[in-house]
């Protein structure tokens, strides 16, 4: 059987089933093919399950420290089974309601796997083994990523996990080494300390969520020590062992030498690469930036009529594979669209929370424009001493001839949420008096990035200045 298409999708993830909307809303006939469930790794094995997971440790976290605040709770446990139950129904929840959006806009979902025949054909590996061909003038490549493994010695022994596992664990482990101090790795590393495990973080470069700005990484890096959580930075893991009591040794090397980590468990955390097996990509010439395919700010690769959106591309977030997938349907029925990565936010959901838009002080410097940094911590913000999470703070860059916000870079509570504004005064190139004069309800979290941006031109209220303090 054959079908034509206007737009084919290969990939119904975050990217994927987005631009078939949007598509659809154009008035395109699409085509969505998914080999697994809708939603791609970001809702089933991603953003969606760690969050639900995140957010039980943190409830049980606050529940511990009820005594703070004059609250006597009598007993507090959990039951590990239920937080894992509870994190499959928010799943199967929010996959149903993309199932719903795909249906809703008329778009035919295929389940199978796609792999190309020529640019514009598709052959299609149902689940019950049959195929079809789909025809289209216009196919999108979202296929997302997998997890990363190196070829490490150790990785393959029992007790030896990585993200996806780590989302299915039937019960909390009592210590576990993590490798990688990225968005990953600190996301665990708070979900299993908020639970009680003892957790140790290996990071092979200098500093924790190494594509941050450097103080926000040494400021997590303080706090995560503070709550117990043992941080290794500059280390680099040699292999992995069998120790005699049944748990595992992790061998590495550290900046002062050779060091043995114990462990029960062993997370591996150390990004995801690229999902292009069997797509057939290679016989069509379509180029490559090293394992990602190479596209332009059109999302179009140097195939015509053939597009690329989301993690196969570098995209890293959900969020940016959202946008990207508008992008290409857009240039695929003849608008103009582009995309503008200057504003992308980057978050990551430890704690405490991490959030950034733009440069950092660092890249800033690097484009040889004189800047100014400002900063506030959020001790001084009297919402988070309220809610009681007032480590962190808030660093604006901006440039100091014009005072445009360049970059804003936030460590604190519910900054995923705050760096919201940040991104819209990075996009509409707002300056520091926009934000200055733009009034913010008190006592809220966002008064903190206001305090910032007066800080750049030391006009903090809320904070005395002294003069060796910059």
């Amino acid at each position: 059987m054959a079908i034509d298409t206007d737009i084919a999708i290969i990939g119904g993830g975050p990217g994927g089933y987005v631009a078939g909307i949007r598509a659809a809303q154009l008035g395109a006939r699409v085509v969505l093919i998914e080999k697994d469930q809708l939603g791609g790794t970001c809702t089933n094995r991603g953003c969606i399950p760690s969050k639900a997971l995140l957010d039980a440790s943190a409830r049980y976290q606050a529940i511990q420290h009820a005594s703070e605040f004059g609250l006597t709770v009598s007993s507090a446990g959990f039951d590990f089974a239920q937080v894992q139950a509870r994190k499959d129904k928010v799943v199967r929840q929010l996959r149903s309601g993309v199932e719903t959006l795909v249906k809703g806009n008329g778009i035919t979902l295929i389940h199978g796997v796609g792999s190309f025949i020529d640019a514009h054909r598709l052959q299609v590996r149902l689940d019950d083994g049959r195929t079809e061909e789909v025809t289209a003038p216009n196919i999108v490549i979202a296929t997302g990523s997998v997890e990363s493994r190196p070829p490490i010695p150790g990785l393959d022994l029992p007790g030896v996990f990585g993200s996806d596992q780590g989302l299915e664990l039937p019960e909390v482990p009592k210590s576990v080494v993590i490798i990688g101090g990225g968005a990953i790795g600190v996301e665990f590393a708070t979900m299993l300390s908020g639970f009680g495990s003892e957790i140790t973080i290996v990071e092979m470069l200098s500093s924790l969520v190494p594509t941050e700005d450097p103080e926000i990484g040494r400021a997590l890096a303080q706090q995560f020590e503070r709550r117990g959580i043992h941080v290794h930075t500059g280390t680099r893991l040699e292999r992995i062992t069998q120790s005699p009591d049944g748990g595992l040794d992790v061998a590495v090397t550290t900046p002062t030498g050779a060091a043995t980590l114990h462990a029960e468990r062993v997370m591996v955390a150390i990004g995801r690469v690229p999902y292009t097996q069997g797509l057939g990509i290679d016989r069509l010439g379509i180029e490559m930036n090293r394992h990602f395919i190479k596209v332009n700010t059109r999302m179009q690769t140097n195939v015509p009529g053939i597009y690329a959106i989301g993690d196969v591309v570098g995209g890293r977030y959900a969020h940016t594979a959202f946008m990207q997938g508008e992008v290409a349907v857009e240039n695929a029925l003849g608008h103009d669209a582009e995309m503008d990565y200057r504003a992308i936010p980057n978050v990551t959901f430890c704690s405490p929370q991490v959030a950034s838009v733009g440069l950092t002080e660092e890249q800033a410097r690097a484009t040889g424009q004189e800047i100014k940094v400002g900063r506030f911590p959020f001790i001084a913000t009297a919402k988070a001493v309220i809610v009681g999470e007032s480590a962190g703070f808030v660093k604006v860059v901006a440039d100091a001839k014009y005072g445009q916000v360049l970059g804003v870079h936030m460590i604190g509570p519910e900054v995923t949420d705050l760096i919201a504004e940040a991104a819209l005064a990075v996009i509409m190139e707002a300056t520091i008096e926009d934000v200055a004069h733009t009034i913010h309800a008190h006592p809220t979290l966002p008064e903190a990035f206001k305090e910032a941006a007066l800080d750049v031109e030391q006009r903090a209220i809320h904070v005395v200045r002294r003069a060796a303090r910059r």
